[in-house]
């Protein structure tokens, strides 16, 4: 059922921007906003394919941005030191990728392929920013501009006089992921043409996805060339189809120099991708729909408004900050259809419509959900809950089209990443937090399914295969372990990751159940809970894997130079030891005390702080602590369950200052992976994390010290009755990173933590900082979910 509509005011575009952007003031000046601080070349050194993106709005069907290099899902995209540009593609999205455009003059190459066809570069005159990217094609003297709506590209070409120019439209090539199945373009008329690029199935989104486009210019061109395989083709040419298919648009030499050009698409059809150009953007001023572009992310990125710190602490925050709104793609239209990918034919759907036939929310693809329980899921609910109802309904709609609640869809395909089922601690989350405006029983429906034998745990990493047994469910509902060596499809079969997942998981669902006064259920998943303490070894005092025969594996390792130890999900045993959220009194206990697990996790960070806090992309089982990659990311905020949270200040703020790089060449220490690091360190910014990931019935933060003097978050009133929540310091300074005291509307505060029921109806916490350790804050009262059993049970 869905939950009664409320009668407060919707806070759309124009009453939100405008309220936000009167009262900046507060923070930065009134000259600078903080679209203005964000830098999308931090760390584009060595990219991923969705990593960068200039012109694109938050979360945008459309990114739009130069790419340096297109040969994989790695190393590719836009990449700092690369010297060439190949074209300008519109999809940079997990596993997919669509529509490459390049503007040319002289001599026509385009049928040759981008080798042939590419441009050298400089970073001279570029610019980057949210929104709009320009740069200067050396090769053909030609100005190239982008900005975009959700859904439409616009480019502005300035071509040199008197030279031969074209716009080639490359929909065979190969783009990151795999290779173009076919392609088709066909001319509507002389400012118009339309078509589609199919792209190839990969091992992780399992159907060929196609990719529809309509293109219109402001200029009429003269002439369409089309080619196929290498061949430019004679005769008719208002036509192409087939692979390695491409067409280019030809204009008058002595034209206008300027030229526009619009590209919107869809997945769903051509006709669709022209509803979502005429709908978005009906006009041709190009600076207009970059100015709204640029209003749009200031009125989510001044949610978080701050004031002090250094400036390359502010411009690393809001670039954290941006990324958190971008990685994540919308997949349906203008008017809410989308392609339904999950059965054995693709079928056109629609989400929920309100009154007026309006979509109610965006139908989203994204990565894994996997770790974004210490990230995404936080940092949304703080400021964006709204977000998360749409992400929430995205996934019940899945649910109710293909069987499965998602963790991970792209194409509207399921792909079934990574391990486990995350979606389980992001609906916790929501619902505890009052965000709700979704199919709740549906919601647990699928979720519940997730958590047996059959639902997507039992999927092990792309695992696509029906019935699929890579995720060892029948071992983890037989015995309460998942061994190694299992059978199945997939990949990251990592009985002992899978265990500690699956455990905390389960947590997350007993919570939920008891929300929903499902007793019986929360009972189930409460004892299933703690299951992790069957991956304890006395012994070698560590999550030890266990064999099929119920031994533990011999060749065990802690770390190991590889990228990852046997059991343990792109990780080691020094990482996921501590991979138990739920209980951290329970697994505290089993180290001997408080002293003793103080002593092995202060370790991990002593050694982790050698590499940097990261393993390295291919590495993950090498350090100690890994705030490359998501298993770990938690790490640090641990100490404030074992008595010692001037530890976690220490370290939070070390972690903080060796990602605080805002260079091409450092800033992310490898995967940012669609939004999760770049949330991460927005959290460990403003000092608030949740180690449980908000999935307790009642939801809590605890409490590190900022970087900042102030932060105000502006609270969103359709979730939340207060208008906001302002953390203030005393003394902040690079050398005073502990905690001295603190204040919560005024009234002396000595607990690490404060509930969400606090945050919501606003306030105002403030915090004394120092240059020692005060020992006796924060340590008179655990975090309340500090232990699952018995006193939490």
């Amino acid at each position: 059922m869905y939950p009664e509509k409320t009668t407060k005011i919707r806070w759309g575009r124009p009453t939100w921007l405008a309220l936000i952007l009167c009262v900046f003031g507060f923070n930065l000046g009134a000259r600078e906003m903080p679209v203005d601080l964000v830098n999308p070349f931090i760390d584009s050194h060595k990219s991923r394919w969705f990593f960068f993106n200039s012109a694109s709005r938050p979360f945008g069907m459309v990114n739009l941005s130069p790419d340096t290099d297109t040969d994989s899902t790695w190393n590719s995209g836009y990449l700092y030191d690369s010297e060439t540009i190949r074209c300008f593609s519109h999809v940079h999205a997990w596993q997919l990728a669509g529509i490459a455009v390049m503007p040319t003059t002289g001599a026509f190459k385009g049928h040759r392929g981008m080798d042939a066809y590419q441009s050298r570069f400089s970073h001279e005159g570029e610019i980057a920013r949210p929104g709009y990217h320009k740069v200067f094609l050396d090769d053909y003297e030609v100005t190239a501009e982008l900005t975009s709506s959700t859904r439409v590209g616009f480019h502005r070409y300035t071509f040199p006089e008197g030279k031969a120019r074209t716009i080639i439209f490359d929909t065979g090539a190969k783009l990151a992921h795999g290779p173009t199945v076919s392609s088709q373009v066909w001319k509507v008329s002389d400012t118009e043409i339309a078509g589609v690029q199919v792209l190839e199935k990969t091992r992780r989104r399992p159907k060929d996805t196609p990719v529809y486009f309509v293109a219109r210019t402001n200029q009429a061109f003269v002439e369409l060339k089309t080619w196929k395989n290498k061949r430019l083709q004679t005769g008719d040419q208002d036509r192409v189809k087939g692979v390695d298919a491409g067409a280019a648009l030809v204009f008058d030499p002595e034209g206008e120099r300027e030229v526009l050009l619009k590209v919107g698409i869809s997945y769903v059809s051509a006709q669709q991708a022209r509803k979502n150009l005429e709908a978005e953007i009906d006009h041709w001023d190009f600076d207009r729909v970059a100015s709204e572009s640029e209003d749009e992310w200031n009125g989510l990125l001044s949610r978080i408004e701050i004031k002090g710190g250094s400036k390359k602490q502010q411009v690393k925050f809001y670039t954290d900050l941006w990324r958190a709104l971008l990685g994540r793609r919308i997949i349906s239209d203008v008017d809410g259809k989308y392609m339904d990918m999950t059965g054995d034919e693709p079928r056109v759907r629609t989400v929920r419509l309100d009154d007026a036939g309006q979509p109610l929310y965006p139908h989203y693809n994204f990565d894994a959900w996997w770790g974004s329980h210490w990230s995404l899921n936080i940092l949304w609910s703080l400021a964006y809950p709204e977000i998360i109802d749409g992400f929430c309904n995205t996934m019940v709609d899945m649910y109710q089209n293909g069987g499965l609640l998602p963790r991970g869809p792209s194409g509207g395909n399921y792909t079934f990443v990574m391990i486990g089922d995350p979606s389980a601690l992001f609906f916790a989350n929501a619902y505890h937090k009052g965000i709700r405006d979704y199919d709740v029983e549906k919601a647990y429906e699928g979720l519940r399914k997730n958590a047996f034998v059959g639902g997507s745990r039992d999927h092990a990493g792309y695992e696509h295969e029906s019935p699929a047994y890579g995720g060892g469910m029948q071992y983890y509902e037989s015995q309460g372990w998942v061994p190694e060596g299992i059978e199945g499809g997939g990949i990251h079969k990592d009985g002992a990751a899978m265990t500690l997942e699956y455990a905390f998981e389960d947590f997350a669902l007993g919570q939920f159940a008891k929300a929903l006064g499902k007793e019986e259920d929360y009972r189930l998943f409460n004892r299933r809970a703690l299951n992790y303490k069957n991956l304890w070894n006395p012994e070698t005092r560590m999550m030890h894997p266990r064999e099929i025969d119920g031994s533990w594996i011999e060749d065990f390792e802690i770390v190991s130079n590889e990228f990852n130890t046997r059991g343990f999900c792109e990780a080691n045993s020094a990482i996921y030891t501590n991979f138990v959220p739920q209980d951290m009194g329970g697994l505290i206990e089993l180290f001997g005390g408080e002293d003793e697990y103080n002593a092995f996790l202060n370790k991990c960070f002593v050694e982790g702080e050698k590499n940097d806090f990261v393993g390295g992309h291919k590495k993950h089982g090498s350090s100690w602590v890994d705030y490359g990659n998501q298993p770990g990311t938690g790490m640090a905020h641990l100490f404030n369950y074992s008595g010692a949270p001037w530890l976690t200040q220490k370290w939070v703020r070390k972690v903080k200052e060796v990602y605080g790089d805002i260079t091409p060449y450092d800033g992310y220490k490898g995967d940012e992976d669609q939004g999760q690091m770049g949330a991460l360190g927005v959290l460990m910014a403003i000092g608030l994390f949740q180690v449980d990931g908000g999935t307790s019935v009642n939801p809590y933060y605890e409490i590190t010290s900022p970087i900042f003097d102030e932060i105000k978050i502006t609270l969103n009133p359709d979730y939340y009755s207060g208008e906001s929540f302002v953390i203030a310091t005393e003394n902040n300074d690079p050398e005073n990173k502990y905690i001295q005291s603190a204040r919560l509307n005024g009234e002396v505060f000595e607990n690490c933590w404060f509930y969400h029921a606090d945050f919501e109806k606003g306030g105002r916490l403030e915090i004394d900082l120092g240059e020692t350790p005060n020992y006796e804050w924060g340590v008179k009262e655990a975090p309340p979910s500090k232990y699952l059993s018995p006193s939490n049970p």
